[in-house]
């Protein structure tokens, strides 16, 4: 057993253990490679990799949330090993490895996601959890029906536009969205970084509703081969009501299906009624639960 920061050339093997225990989650190989190789500025991110016979089984990573007016909060993100290498103290090493990276930042509040099955492990190691995050997944043959826009709204896929437009849009959508940390903060680099410029992003695909000349609604689209990743999709306040929000997401899955997307899978807060009722409605099964765990560090 080794445990070590992971590095760039791990980025296909991480890719494949993903898809072995959560197929449900959409990175590709080479978004991946520059994550670890180009980390977000700021956050102090940091992974660290668990091989065993100089195979990667294991996977965690860690940062400084910096996307939230709370002070010294970090984040450990989807800690998961192989389930043949389970019990063996794999995760638990990970986990110290993630927790003596925050430490010395001086983080005290921790937020990391844990698969159902894990909360057992999340448990004994002072993690309670707070929320749960659902997972589903919708075969886009065929695509949901696709409504004509209503007057007055114009829909533009995301490549189109200003990018400063679209982060005006997703941080007054983002506000209000239910979460352990509140995503009230977020620099125009560090979206610029998470979204604008992130390799997985479909610039095509993505989908904007503009009235005016502003962005009043959007979504998201990640992709890696023929399964996609609705990032996030969401609509100003004051353009809620309206439907936007769904005409956005059944105009990128449409979008992303006309260029070979087969599946595409998205996660909300079991709090999110709107975006559930969305979903729902546009035929999305679950597939999954996580939640999100918090801790305090002393």
């Amino acid at each position: 057993m080794r445990i070590r920061v992971a590095t760039p050339d791990d980025a296909p093997a991480v890719v494949a253990l993903r898809a072995t225990v959560v197929p449900y989650l959409v990175r590709g190989v080479e978004s991946t490679r520059k994550m670890i190789a180009e980390p977000p500025p700021g956050e102090a991110w940091t992974a660290f990799v668990a091989e065993v016979d100089a195979r990667v089984v294991g996977w965690v990573s860690a940062e400084r949330i910096t996307s939230t007016s709370i002070a010294n909060v970090g984040g450990i993100n989807l800690l998961h090993v192989h389930p043949e290498h389970r019990r063996r103290g794999l995760g638990t090493a990970l986990l110290t490895a993630a927790t003596d990276h925050l430490r010395p930042l001086g983080i005290r509040r921790v937020r990391a996601m844990a698969l159902s099955e894990a909360l057992p492990f999340a448990r004994r190691h002072s993690y309670e959890p707070s929320r749960e995050v659902r997972y589903s997944a919708l075969d886009l043959n065929p695509t949901p029906t696709l409504p004509e826009p209503p007057p007055g709204v114009r829909l533009r896929p995301i490549g189109d536009l200003d990018p400063h437009l679209l982060y005006v849009a997703n941080v007054a959508s983002a506000a209000d969205e239910p979460g352990d940390v509140p995503v009230d903060a977020q620099s125009y680099e560090s979206w610029q970084y998470d979204v604008w410029d992130n390799l997985g992003l479909d610039r095509a695909s993505s989908i904007a509703a503009e009235v005016d000349g502003e962005v009043v609604a959007f979504s998201l689209v990640k992709r890696d081969g023929d399964r996609m990743w609705s990032d996030y999709t969401g609509s100003v306040p004051a353009y809620r009501g309206r439907g936007l929000a769904r005409l956005t997401k059944m105009a990128a899955l449409h979008r992303a299906a006309a260029t070979g997307v087969r599946i595409a899978y998205t996660s909300n807060d079991e709090t999110n009624a709107p975006m559930l009722a969305i979903n729902a409605r546009l035929g999305y099964r679950p597939v999954a639960s996580q939640w999100s765990c918090l801790a305090d560090l002393s």
